[in-house]
C-alpha cells in the first residue's frame, strides 16, 4: 500500500539530525545484517558518512543536492545527488550522481523508492544533466533490481571502501530524458 500524505522536498539545514539518524539507521538496516560486513567497518563509515556534521556540509555544498521524503511528519526516506560528479565508464556531457537512495525499512515497498527516484530524474532534468549514474553493492540484489525496472543497466564497476574494506560495486547508468 502506497503513502497518500507523501511529501518530498528539498532537504534543509532544519533537517540535518532527522536526516543524520535516517541515513545511519537506513544503511545499517540495508546492509548490517551480511556477513560479508564486518561490524567495525560499517561503524567506521557511517560514524564518519551519517555524521550531522557532514550532513550539514553536503547540504551547503552547491554540487550536492538532498531530498526528503515524509510521510505524517515522519523522515521516512531521503536520496542525495552530486553534480558532474563521474567514473570513467559514464558516457555523459553533463553527469549527475545518485550517490544515495535509501527508506527506513518500515516504509520499503510502500513507492517511497520509487517517488524520490522519478524526483531525482526530474532534478537531473531540470538541471540540464544527460545521465545520471550510481554505483550498488555487487551482492545488493534488492537495490539492482530496483535500478535496473528505473531504466538503469551496468556499464562497469568501481570500489567502494566500507571503513577499511574495500568493496566492489556495479557502476550504473541511464540516460535522464
Amino acid at each position: 500500500m502506497e503513502y497518500e500524505n507523501l511529501t518530498i522536498r528539498p532537504a534543509t539545514a532544519d533537517d540535518v539530525e532527522r536526516l543524520a539518524k535516517v541515513a545511519w539507521q537506513s544503511f545499517h538496516e540495508a546492509f548490517a545484517d551480511h556477513p560479508a560486513n564486518r561490524p567495525e567497518d560499517m561503524k567506521a563509515y557511517m560514524d564518519q558518512a551519517f555524521a550531522p556534521e557532514t550532513i550539514r556540509n553536503e547540504i551547503a555544498d552547491a554540487e550536492n543536492i538532498y531530498i526528503v521524503a515524509e510521510t505524517g511528519g515522519t523522515l521516512a526516506g531521503y536520496a542525495k545527488l552530486r553534480i558532474d560528479s563521474r567514473e570513467d565508464c559514464i558516457s555523459a556531457e553533463s553527469p549527475v550522481e545518485l550517490c544515495r537512495l535509501y527508506c527506513l525499512e518500515e516504509h520499503i515497498g510502500k513507492g517511497i523508492g520509487r517517488r524520490l527516484m522519478h524526483e531525482c530524474l526530474a532534478i537531473a532534468e531540470a538541471e540540464g544533466r544527460d545521465v545520471m549514474w550510481l554505483g550498488v553493492w555487487e551482492f545488493n540484489e534488492r537495490a539492482q533490481n530496483f535500478y535496473t525496472k528505473a531504466g538503469f543497466e551496468k556499464c562497469g564497476t568501481h570500489v567502494f571502501l566500507l571503513g577499511s574494506d574495500p568493496q566492489t560495486d556495479w557502476v550504473m547508468q541511464r540516460r535522464v530524458s
